[in-house]
């Protein structure tokens, strides 16, 4: 037997079961979040080149002190000193800088992007990839 109170249940069963579903939201497979930033300096690579220049500057150097054992002693001495300070030269003059973001994707994946200069993106922001680059949301 069906009463007043029971039947009030069936009919709100029967409405809701009536609407159409409601879809849920697909997560943003190209979204993610910025969790961190930091500033990258590389070393540059040495052709060479600034080895010897810096080994023909330090013989030539080296061989303006001193006479005889002491003078060719010198001169070797001024070439390899001259060689590594010419290659470090070299290595510093084509240092990098890159300034690198790290977004945690809502799909749980951690991307990274690495830009040229700062950017201006922060810790914590909103961020969607676009034709592979980075723009905020």
């Amino acid at each position: 037997m069906i009463n007043k109170r029971s039947a009030g249940f069936i009919f709100a069963a029967a409405c809701f079961a009536a609407l159409p579903a409601i879809p849920s939201i697909a997560a943003c497979n190209d979204c993610g979040t910025v969790v961190d930033l930091r500033t990258v300096t590389q070393k540059g690579d040495s052709s060479g080149a600034g080895a010897v220049l810096g080994g023909i500057a330090g013989g030539v150097l080296g061989h303006q002190v001193g006479n005889g054992r002491g003078n060719t002693a010198a001169t070797v001495v001024g070439a390899a000193g001259g060689a590594y300070v010419g290659n470090e030269v070299e290595k510093n003059r084509n240092t990098k800088t890159r300034h690198v973001v790290y977004v945690k994707m809502e799909d749980g994946s951690t991307r990274n992007f690495s830009y040229a200069s700062s950017t201006s993106y922060r810790i914590g922001d909103k961020v969607r990839i676009v034709d592979g680059k980075l723009v905020a949301r």
